[in-house]
């Protein structure tokens, strides 16, 4: 299990992270946001947390490192998404 989070303050538009993890998409306001139907998603004006179950974890740290902003952020929790 892990959490994934974009801090949409440090996000600029460049979403070099979309193409390390197609569950990195663009939403409406043009800002990197997660696939609500990848996880368990919940985002603020200021920060998208994703909650991820499955073994897909390198692809998240791979849209991690990609981000020029360092925007991204994946860390290992326990529990239930």
């Amino acid at each position: 299990m892990y959490r994934v989070t974009i801090d949409r303050g440090a996000c600029d538009g460049v979403f070099a992270c979309l193409t390390r993890d197609p569950r990195f998409v663009e939403d409406d306001d043009g800002l990197a946001t997660l696939d609500a139907n990848a996880g368990t998603v919940e985002q603020t004006d200021e920060s998208v947390v994703g909650e991820f179950d499955d073994e897909r974890a390198e692809d998240a740290e791979a849209a991690a490192a990609a981000c020029p902003f360092d925007a991204i952020t994946v860390e290992a929790v326990e529990g239930e998404p």
